[in-house]
């Protein structure tokens, strides 16, 4: 992308001067434009800091950098002219290109002159903060096409990469060959956009992350920086008692952004959603039947409040916040541990158990009653004992 300024200035030696300014972003193409049509008498000499780089003289003599310029190739094959215009394209530009490039247009009718300010500023650098756990994902700010090619690198090796019509798209060990797995199963590619997210993050993936999208002449620095997390504190999970038929509410304890996106799942289903000032609640039909009318969402803090609690709201509820800008966006998550008690104070899982615990033991005194019942209905068993004395054996009968 670059922008141009136009002002026309005072001759210089009898010709009129027109001034222009351009600022482009490094890699980017810029066209400078001569403005006219140009016939096989004009002459049209380009010059930068009173270099000559371009020169058309008629449809006889053409050069470019080289060429022009003695052997001296600053532009090394990055020049274009147009031969109906004159126009002078610069390609891939670079910081040292920035300068001031000369057009001097000599033809039968009038001699003009023409100055470029030509400014190239460095590739966008964004800094990306984040904690231990979190998700980010790193934005092309573009929607690809089949022409695009877009390569992503980290510290100079490359981790993924997309084509436009996906004919070639790839992640960590499959791009760099190395067998490095450094990212192990964390990078997703959209293929939409080319955007790259890096989930559950560690502080091992600090560093620089290179953006090249080739099919634009355009590139993106994101300097990442992963702030330790206790596993302690990654793995923390709230828990909250509640007695059946009171509320709880569920507080993020962080401060809401405007454009922050909260939602709270239920056991892995979304339950509530907060996107600036609208919220939606229970889009599932599964969430709608457990929780009709009893959830709440505070727009200012993102917490959930359930109303008259049951003991089948007892589970784990999940809280994901993410945070956006034009750049890049964050993912945060919480959990939380809700239990469910009845009057007595127990949860219901408790109560299952000690209902379980009581049923097995009344079990055990029915049979022990019924066995000893039984035994004493049975007759005293006798024992007659005869004895015969037969070629020396005793032979016993009971």
């Amino acid at each position: 992308m670059f922008y141009v300024f136009i002002c026309t200035g005072a001759s210089v030696s009898g010709a009129d001067t027109d001034r222009v300014s351009v600022s482009v972003n490094e890699g980017d193409p810029v066209t400078l434009n001569t403005d006219v049509k140009i016939n096989h008498r004009d002459r049209i000499k380009w010059f930068i800091n009173n270099n000559r780089i371009a020169q058309i003289i008629g449809n006889i003599s053409i050069c470019t950098d080289v060429q022009c310029n003695e052997g001296t190739e600053r532009f090394r094959d990055r020049l274009k002219l147009d031969k109906q215009t004159g126009s002078l394209t610069i390609m891939n530009t670079r910081i040292t290109d920035s300068g001031e490039y000369e057009l001097q247009i000599t033809s039968s009718k009038s001699d003009s002159l023409k100055i470029f300010t030509v400014t190239v500023s460095g590739a966008v650098v964004v800094s990306v903060f984040v904690n231990e756990g979190d998700s980010v994902t790193l934005h092309t700010d573009i929607t690809t096409n089949q022409q695009d090619r877009i390569k992503w690198y980290f510290n100079h090796t490359r981790i993924a990469q997309i084509n436009g019509d996906l004919s070639n798209t790839c992640t960590d060990v499959q791009c760099n060959n190395s067998g490095t797995e450094r990212f192990r199963d964390r990078l997703k590619l959209d293929h939409q956009t080319g955007s790259l997210t890096i989930m559950n993050i560690t502080n091992t993936h600090s560093g620089e992350y290179h953006l090249e999208i080739t099919s634009r002449n355009s590139e993106k620095i994101f300097n990442v920086t992963v702030y330790g997390v206790s596993a302690a504190e990654r793995d923390e999970v709230k828990k909250l008692s509640v007695k059946e038929g009171e509320s709880v509410t569920l507080d993020p304890g962080v401060t809401k952004n405007l454009n922050d996106v909260i939602k709270w799942y239920f056991n892995e289903i979304l339950i509530a959603e907060i996107t600036g000032d609208q919220s939606k609640i229970c889009t599932d039909v599964q969430c709608e039947e457990r929780f009709r009318d009893r959830l709440k969402v505070n727009h200012q803090t993102g917490s959930l409040t359930i109303m008259n609690i049951t003991n089948t709201d007892d589970g784990l509820y999940k809280l994901e916040i993410t945070s956006s800008s034009s750049s890049f966006s964050i993912r945060r998550f919480k959990n939380f541990r809700v239990t469910v008690t009845g009057d007595s104070g127990l949860s219901s899982a408790a109560v299952v158990g000690i209902v379980a615990v009581l049923l097995v033991a009344a079990a055990v005194t029915a049979g022990v009653i019924y066995y000893r019942e039984r035994k004493r209905s049975e007759p005293e068993a006798c024992t007659m004992m005869v004895v015969e004395q037969t070629q020396g054996y005793r032979i016993s009968l009971s």
